[in-house]
C-alpha cells in the first residue's frame, strides 16, 4: 500500500480524468471520490461529453491533407533561389510549421475554449474572489508596481518555485500595473494586474498545479465578471475581467502564447528578470 497516491483530489486531477491522463490507480481513486459528490460527478460527466463531441466534430478535419500552398515543395519554390545556409533553412521550417499551426488552429484543433456557466474549478473561483477584492482598490491595487519589473517577476518566481513570465499584453490595449503575491491553500499564488486607457482592469492568476499536461480553455462567468481558465506543465492560469468573452480571449491566448515561450504575438513582448 505504500506505493499509492493518496494526495488529496484537486481539480489538476478532474481536468486529467476528462482528458484520459491518469494512471488506472489514481483514476480509480479519483472516480471513487467522485462517487460521493454527485455535483463535481455531474460537471466532470458534462465536460467529457464536450470533449467527446469536439473530438467526434474535428476527426474528420484530423484526416484532411495539408493545403498545398502550405507544402515544404510548394514553398520552397517560392524563395529566391539563394545559396541555403542552416539559419535560411530554419526559418523556413519555422514558416511551415507556422503555416500549418496556423491553418490547424483555424480549423479548430488550437485550445479551444469549453462554455462553462459556474464558477466550479478552485483556481477560478479564488482568481475571481482576488480580482473582485483588488479592482476596486485605488491606492494599493498592486504591492510591486510595473516599474520594479525585474524585482516584481523575481520574487514572484521565487514564491512560487517556478519561473514566471509577466506577459506583455500592450498589443491588446492592455499595461501592467504590477501585482502582488496571495495565499493559495497550501501554496501560494501570483497575481498580476493590468489596466487599459478605459479603466477596464485585468488580473492574470498563476498558481502550481499537480498535473504536468495540457488543457484546453474553460471559459465562466459570474454576473459581470468573466473568466478563461486553463492548465499547463503543472501551473494553472486564469485571466479576468469585466470584459467581452471575445476580447478576454484574446488575452488568454496571448498570455498562453507568452507563457510557453512561444513567439508572442505582434506588437507584444515578454518581460523577464
Amino acid at each position: 500500500m505504500s506505493g499509492l497516491d493518496l494526495r488529496p483530489v484537486g481539480e489538476d486531477d478532474l481536468h486529467a480524468l476528462i482528458d484520459e491522463r491518469l494512471d488506472p490507480q489514481r483514476r480509480r481513486l479519483v472516480e471513487a471520490w467522485l462517487a460521493e459528490r454527485p455535483e463535481q460527478a455531474a460537471r466532470v460527466s458534462a465536460d467529457r461529453e464536450t470533449r467527446l463531441r469536439l473530438r467526434a466534430g474535428l476527426d474528420p478535419i484530423a484526416h484532411e491533407p495539408i493545403p498545398a500552398r502550405l507544402r515544404i515543395a510548394n514553398l520552397q519554390r517560392r524563395r529566391q533561389k539563394s545559396v541555403w545556409r542552416p539559419v535560411a533553412a530554419a526559418a523556413v521550417v519555422c514558416l511551415v510549421l507556422g503555416g500549418i499551426g496556423g491553418w490547424v488552429t483555424a480549423r479548430g484543433f488550437g485550445p479551444a475554449p469549453v462554455a462553462s456557466t459556474l464558477l466550479s474549478e478552485p483556481a477560478t473561483q479564488d482568481a475571481v474572489a482576488a480580482f473582485r477584492t483588488f479592482v476596486v482598490e485605488a491606492a494599493h491595487p498592486v504591492e510591486v508596481r510595473a516599474n520594479e519589473m525585474p524585482h516584481l517577476v523575481s520574487w514572484l518566481s521565487q514564491r512560487l518555485g517556478r519561473q514566471l513570465v509577466a506577459p506583455d499584453l500592450r498589443g491588446l490595449g492592455l499595461r501592467l500595473m504590477g501585482g502582488r503575491l496571495l495565499p493559495a491553500g497550501s501554496e501560494q499564488a501570483a497575481l498580476l494586474m493590468y489596466d487599459d486607457d478605459r479603466g477596464t482592469r485585468l488580473t492574470l492568476y498563476s498558481r502550481v498545479g499537480t498535473a504536468e499536461g495540457r488543457t484546453v480553455f474553460r471559459f465562466a462567468r459570474e454576473g459581470d465578471v468573466a473568466a478563461f481558465s486553463w492548465v499547463d506543465g503543472g501551473m494553472a492560469y486564469v485571466v479576468t475581467a469585466r470584459t467581452a468573452e471575445t476580447r478576454l480571449l484574446a488575452v488568454a491566448e496571448s498570455v498562453d502564447a507568452q507563457v510557453r515561450g512561444l513567439p508572442a504575438p505582434k506588437g507584444t513582448t515578454q518581460e523577464r528578470p
